[in-house]
């Protein structure tokens, strides 16, 4: 370890400590301050040792265990396994629709557009982006979108970069309007009590508008390279031969998956009615279906099934996530969420408005610097304390949401998605993106998407 990152390490110590002691003196007992400090701690160090994340969260359970600030068995509880559980059965799922190569499929649907022009090709990649991502997940939505748009502006002869940024920033936006599209929507849901009708019904309908208004805004904001492209097609002719360049024929093991993906989330959209009907708890159906699938999956291609376990199960993030949870949930645990939230209401003068508002900033800056998840997990145990003075906190989750997801278009580091997306670009065109090139085009969708949610926030609060 070199001096500069011992510096650095040492830095994220001392302000974790330094907060710690802080909250002792607004009324934190030792184990809420401790509680309050690994948190920071593991906010901190993901964000400036990345890389280093699983081994500092590793630690800092530790010693929430080692100081007895919790149990073992309410940092179980604290842990959501059943969110872990959820997105290992979709992983699963999403291992054999990449292996069956159902997106090259569905990209080519989309491609097979009659008279394509440079303002046709913007809107079919934002929407096909959105949608994959709320059918899926965001990042495997933009592995293969990206993989498209590279083919097809190499082909023309046409910078692609404008166009991977609007897929990542529609994907980035799509991922927010059903559960399924980040990990923070299934962590919301379960945390919550929402439904995916609930997510359906009134985050689905603002994204589709907060998606509308973006791509008016890239139209407008990459006129020039939009109408480059329309020119470029013009002098090629049709484009027919982007129908044979991405072409992948339904075959039957094709249609298997599709159908094994439709009854996924046919199930996972009626989870709601289905546990009423038969008298289970809020959201079992919700996490049981995609286990199902992927049991079925597994035996089906028994010969893969250790591969799609090994393979397309991300473990490293799921082990990150565990103990992430485990540590916010032990802020709730020790009660010092109660404390803040008290705190915050005060600050807030009781305004249910205000305050999702605040959230919804809040956590639209934070998740353009931060991974979502991890910020996400944070604000969680503090809404649920809000719950014994709020009669109703469905509109600080919903803040949550799409602050979460809308905030990661602002910065070339705020999701995921961005992540990856341009780690192929690098790869593949060894082109860095400037990160003022990108906050130039992230700063005006990210504030102008995040007012629009803000106003459908305070219609849904009515």
């Amino acid at each position: 370890m070199n001096k500069r990152i011992f510096l650095k390490f040492l830095s994220i110590v001392l302000i974790s400590g330094l907060i710690g002691i802080s909250g002792l003196r607004i009324g934190f007992n030792i184990n809420q301050a401790i509680a309050s400090s690994i948190l920071i701690l593991s906010i901190l160090g993901s964000l400036f040792f990345w890389e280093q994340r699983l081994a500092i969260v590793f630690f800092g359970v530790a010693i929430l265990l080692a100081t007895r600030t919790i149990d073992i068995e309410n940092f179980v509880m604290a842990s959501s396994l059943e969110v872990i559980l959820f997105l290992i059965g979709m992983m699963v799922i999403v291992g054999l629709l990449k292996e069956l190569g159902v997106f090259a499929w569905v990209v080519s649907l989309i491609i097979r557009i009659k008279a394509l022009t440079g303002a046709k090709f913007v809107v079919a990649i934002s929407i096909i982006s959105a949608l994959s991502a709320c059918a899926l997940d965001e990042v495997t939505s933009i592995i293969f979108i990206v993989a498209a748009i590279l083919e097809i502006c190499d082909y023309f002869e046409i910078d692609p970069v404008p166009y991977i940024i609007m897929s990542v920033m529609a994907t980035n936006i799509g991922s927010s309007g059903t559960v399924l599209g980040n990990p923070i929507g299934i962590l919301i849901a379960s945390k919550s009590g929402l439904t995916f009708e609930d997510f359906l019904i009134r985050a689905f309908p603002i994204m589709c508008i907060i998606l509308a208004i973006a791509i008016g805004l890239f139209l407008i904001i990459f006129r020039k390279s939009i109408r480059e492209f329309s020119e470029k097609v013009r002098m090629a002719g049709a484009n027919e031969f982007l129908i044979r360049l991405i072409s992948v024929p339904p075959d039957l093991q094709l249609r298997i998956g599709l159908g094994i993906l439709g009854a996924t989330l046919f199930f996972i959209m009626l989870h709601h009615r289905i546990e009423e009907f038969l008298g289970l708890g809020n959201n079992t159906i919700l996490l049981m279906v995609p286990l199902v699938s992927a049991g079925a999956i597994m035996l089906w291609k028994f010969k893969n099934a250790r591969k799609y376990i090994e393979e397309d199960v991300e473990w490293w993030t799921l082990l990150f996530f565990i103990m992430l949870f485990g540590i916010t949930g032990t802020l709730r645990f020790t009660g010092a969420t109660d404390i803040l939230a008290k705190d915050i209401l005060r600050w807030t003068q009781n305004s249910q408005a205000i305050l999702s508002g605040v959230m919804l900033w809040a956590s639209t800056i934070g998740s353009s610097v931060l991974d979502n998840v991890v910020l996400v997990a944070a604000f969680i145990p503090i809404i649920q304390s809000f719950r014994t003075t709020l009669s109703n906190t469905n509109s600080l989750w919903w803040a949550l949401l799409f602050g979460g997801c809308l905030g990661g278009n602002i910065t070339m580091i705020g999701s995921t998605a961005n992540i990856v997306a341009l780690g192929i670009l690098e790869k593949e065109k060894n082109f860095k993106m400037n990160f003022f090139r990108w906050l130039g085009v992230g700063l005006l969708v990210g504030l102008v998407t995040t007012t629009v949610a803000w106003a459908g926030i305070a219609l849904l609060g009515r």
